[in-house]
């Protein structure tokens, strides 16, 4: 695979070593060659085995900073929890019609918020939901009696992580103008979760290496020994 000219530069001030968060988000932001407002991303490989349900990582963490994308949110309730959605700022309040128009190919959405007893309905929707990451799920808060919270923190940045089939997570910590701050702070809040998700079945070394990389950009290795410290 060819690289560009402006890649091949920014790759050439990537010393090979790891880096310090802070380094590595001040370095991230350096190298922005790209013209639009990248994404930065963090990616960690982990040593388990997620074809074990005991070795599954998964969780939500709300970034202290937001991703820099407003997410559209479809709340299913009624009654009160519907009122609580409204308010709360989701984009789409429905009933059980919303079970109908998803099924006609209705997807203008990021996230779904379900009330439980909505669920017997949207259950149905699994071929749909399922391979796209919007099925409703009680282990990440968007089954929840509590409609009107679960909008507002994702509204407020609310991230999902899960490790894939190769044991890899990755997840979008910002936008390429935030401040190094925010950044690292946001990466920080990230990494903290999934260290803490760690699972008890988990053998040997839990992260195996570990990068933070802007959409267009090379990537960057993470030293992520005081973190596991803590």
């Amino acid at each position: 695979m060819s690289h560009s000219k402006n890649y091949l530069q920014a790759k050439a001030k990537v010393e090979a070593r790891r880096y310090q968060l802070r380094e590595a988000v001040e370095l991230v932001r350096e190298m922005h060659y790209a013209k639009f407002d990248e994404t930065v991303e963090v990616a960690l490989r982990l040593g388990v085995d997620p074809r074990h349900a005991d070795q599954m990582v998964r969780g939500t963490v709300v970034l202290p900073h937001g991703t820099g994308k407003s997410k559209k949110v479809l709340a299913v309730a009624a009654g009160e929890q519907a009122k609580d959605a409204h308010e709360a700022g989701a984009d789409f309040v429905m009933g059980e019609e919303a079970i109908e128009k998803i099924q006609g190919g209705w997807l203008d959405f990021d996230a779904i918020v379900a009330a439980p007893d909505m669920m017997r309905g949207l259950s149905r929707l699994g071929k749909i939901l399922g391979p796209r990451g919007l099925m409703p799920n009680p282990k990440t808060g968007t089954v929840t009696a509590e409609v009107g919270k679960a909008v507002r923190e994702i509204k407020a940045g609310k991230v999902e992580f899960r490790v894939d089939k190769t044991s890899i997570i990755h997840v979008p910590v910002g936008k390429i103008s935030f401040s190094a701050d925010a950044l690292e702070e946001n990466a920080n809040t990230l990494i903290s979760a999934i260290l803490r998700a760690r699972p008890s079945s988990a053998k040997g070394k839990y992260v195996q290496s570990a990068y933070m990389s802007s959409t267009m950009g090379p990537g960057v290795a993470l030293d992520l020994t005081p973190l596991e410290a803590k």
